[in-house]
């Protein structure tokens, strides 16, 4: 990787922390106590969400026909997508210690906080699980399969890639033969010193956990 690119790269950082930022004061202006897997709203804001709240009969009888018609498409993907949620875990917690690949925390994927909304009706709240289940798989499995192309082909395409995952731009430069097998090592040793530093932070939970 080229110190310029490194040096992009770190633009990007700073920017998504800078819009994660923002985002976090919008949130502040609802009024919500955001704690680590909870969302706690006063009294007050709960009420006021309620009043735009759409009773579930009149939502249903007014639903517009072409949603009516997605639905026996929508649903039935969730079965599939079950499917490879277990596979994807299985994979990779059985292959990722054989080869000295970091596993990918499942559980940071997956975020069902908008049933904490008073304005949702439950079949509302069952959509935006369902979404967020859907969309938590996508970026789960994308992150395994990414580690997974760290370690066995990490080289970059001669194409433009569309949405590259964040590992992609340490790759190993298209066509660059002579250096290829040196970046290789470079990336798997990456790999190995990310289960090291994820073990040495679990250590140090476990034994601050134990002190309390």
């Amino acid at each position: 990787m080229t110190p310029q690119i490194q040096e992009f790269l770190d633009r990007i950082q700073q920017l998504e922390a800078a819009i994660e930022q923002e985002a976090k004061s919008r949130r502040q202006q609802w009024q919500a106590d955001f704690e680590e897997r909870k969302v706690r709203f006063a009294k007050e804001v709960l009420a006021q969400q309620k009043r735009f709240k759409a009773g579930l009969l009149g939502y249903v009888l007014t639903a517009d026909w072409r949603h009516v018609l997605c639905v026996p498409f929508i649903y039935p993907v969730l079965l599939p997508m079950l499917l490879l949620d277990a596979f994807i875990t299985l994979y990779q917690w059985v292959c990722f210690p054989l080869c000295g690949i970091p596993r990918v925390k499942r559980s940071g994927y997956f975020v069902y906080d908008r049933t904490h909304l008073a304005y949702l009706n439950w079949l509302e709240k069952i959509n935006c699980a369902y979404c967020s289940y859907g969309n938590g798989l996508m970026a789960y499995g994308r992150e395994v399969v990414a580690l997974t192309e760290k370690y066995w082909c990490p080289i970059k395409h001669a194409r433009r890639r569309m949405q590259a995952h964040g590992h992609y731009h340490g790759f190993a430069d298209y066509g660059d033969a002579e250096n290829y097998r040196a970046e290789l090592a470079r990336l798997r040793t990456e790999l190995k010193a990310m289960v090291a530093a994820a073990a040495a932070a679990a250590d140090a939970a476990a034994s601050l956990h134990s002190k309390n």
